[in-house]
């Protein structure tokens, strides 16, 4: 079978560098073939086939379960983690029923709710930091999404349970914390149980006490059904089908299990890329404290959300380094034709988000940290797509974008912060994210004190360079 420019690194070569500097295989091989190419990975079979040019996107994304069809089993290297019955391992009308079942879950009016207890989580944890002491800011994000998860997911805030949580899932997540334990993840081979002190043994039992404190409280919440909660698992527990059947047991774990994977860590990294750059970029933390003086003290939430700069900050932050590499992939149902090469049925494509949003016609100077470019210019989903796209879109895209505004809004209206020192901040492998090798090493300095006569002028494109 003849595949699309079929890199010439040798099979072994291309897996070891695919899992420990995604990120430098991943331009070499643009460098060579910039539309398309075929590599020699792990995780979705042994070959696949990358795409980032927004036309064949979008066709692959518009022909989902006809042409490119979404094939769960694909999504097997984190079954360990999310179990058979999540949205990203179902198929066809059954990943069909459980998305129905989930996405109301995320709607605008659920996200508003939201909105207070966000800023109030930011600010109360960013009042126990000491004055001047260099700490990561993507453990401090990732202790503030936890807890987001925590109350607004599962509705916990105190108690025992919630102590349990809040101490086990950070620990079952280290597993992701560099390219060599993420390894687990993408060599079988690695997975024994060698008891509680090797690492997969470690995480079976991390996983096995998360799930019997999960499986009691779904069994508590379902005694106890209180038509007043709103968190998600609430929610959730009360969702049903067209045919009146509710979630199961383990099908209501493995969409929790999704939730944290996908709001834990990915969340918690893109609020530490924002930081890094916002800080590393005078000119736009400037004009970004410039608009959010404007809504005086005490913001609505929903205010803070619709603010126009912001809101192209976190969209660059997303652009220049999204937390996940690429779109759920899709297997070829019948021959066809993309970009005039021809696939045969069982090829394996990847649409590639990293390397979308780092073409040149898209973006021109992609590696430079410009919002601006949000604010001339409307991107399509096919040209700009950090959550995915098609029906296998990211389900908490509206949570995830709603918290990272408010905590950076939060965080640059209430304190002053500083980069301990200047120096790039490069994307590494986390689990399945890529995330800032050195977590962004930061000090607050002193409470900031709005602007009283906050006016937001008209303010000057930053320069080509900066």
């Amino acid at each position: 079978m003849q595949l699309p420019n079929l890199l010439k690194i040798p099979s072994f070569l291309q897996k070891l560098q695919w899992v420990a500097d995604p990120v430098q295989y991943m331009e070499k091989a643009a460098q060579q073939y910039p539309d398309i190419f075929t590599g020699k990975i792990i995780g979705f079979g042994d070959t696949v086939v990358f795409v980032n040019h927004p036309q064949a996107i979008q066709e692959i994304l518009t022909n989902d379960r006809k042409k490119f069809a979404a094939v769960g089993k694909l999504n097997r290297i984190v079954q360990p983690f999310i179990g058979n019955y999540s949205v990203l391992t179902l198929e066809g009308d059954r990943h069909k029923r459980q998305r129905q079942l989930v996405m109301p879950s995320f709607h605008g009016e659920r996200m508003q709710a939201y909105g207070q207890q966000i800023c109030d989580l930011t600010e109360q944890i960013f009042n126990q930091l000491p004055l001047n002491k260099p700490f990561s800011a993507r453990n401090l994000t990732q202790e503030i999404s936890l807890q987001v998860i925590l109350q607004n997911v599962f509705g916990l805030s105190e108690g025992e349970r919630f102590q349990q949580l809040k101490h086990l899932l950070p620990l079952l997540l280290d597993l992701f914390r560099s390219p060599l334990t993420s390894s687990l993840f993408f060599f079988s081979f690695l997975q024994q149980d060698l008891g509680a002190w090797s690492p997969w043994g470690k995480f079976l039992r991390d996983r096995q006490t998360i799930d019997q404190l999960l499986y009691a409280e779904i069994a508590e919440r379902r005694q106890q059904a209180d038509p007043e909660r709103i968190d998600i698992l609430s929610l959730l527990l009360s969702a049903q089908d067209e045919a009146g059947q509710m979630m199961t047991d383990q099908e209501l774990r493995d969409q929790l299990m999704v939730l944290i994977l996908a709001g834990y860590e990915t969340t918690a990294t893109a609020i530490a890329w924002g930081l890094y750059w916002i800080h590393q970029k005078p000119l736009v933390r400037e004009k970004l404290l410039q608009e959010l003086d404007t809504l005086g003290d005490s913001p609505d939430p929903m205010s803070i959300y619709r603010l126009p700069y912001l809101s192209a900050v976190c969209n660059e932050t997303l652009r220049i380094h999204p937390v996940v590499m690429f779109s759920f992939p899709r297997v070829v149902q019948e021959p066809a034709k993309l970009l005039g090469h021809s696939l045969e049925p069982g090829t394996v494509l990847l649409p590639n988000i990293y390397l979308t949003h780092q073409r040149e016609d898209l973006y021109p100077q992609p590696k430079e940290f410009q919002p601006e470019r949000f604010l001339e210019r409307q991107f399509s989903p096919y040209e700009f797509l950090p959550f995915g796209g098609g029906v296998r879109r990211c389900i908490g895209e509206a949570l995830a974008i709603f918290q990272m505004r408010l905590v950076l809004a939060t965080i640059l209206s209430g304190y002053q912060l500083e980069l301990v020192n200047q120096r790039t901040e490069l994307p590494q492998r986390r689990g399945f994210t890529l995330a800032p090798a050195s977590g962004v090493q930061m000090v607050i300095t002193g409470q900031r004190a709005r602007q009283q006569e906050a006016v937001l002028a008209p303010f000057p494109p930053l320069p080509a360079s900066y």
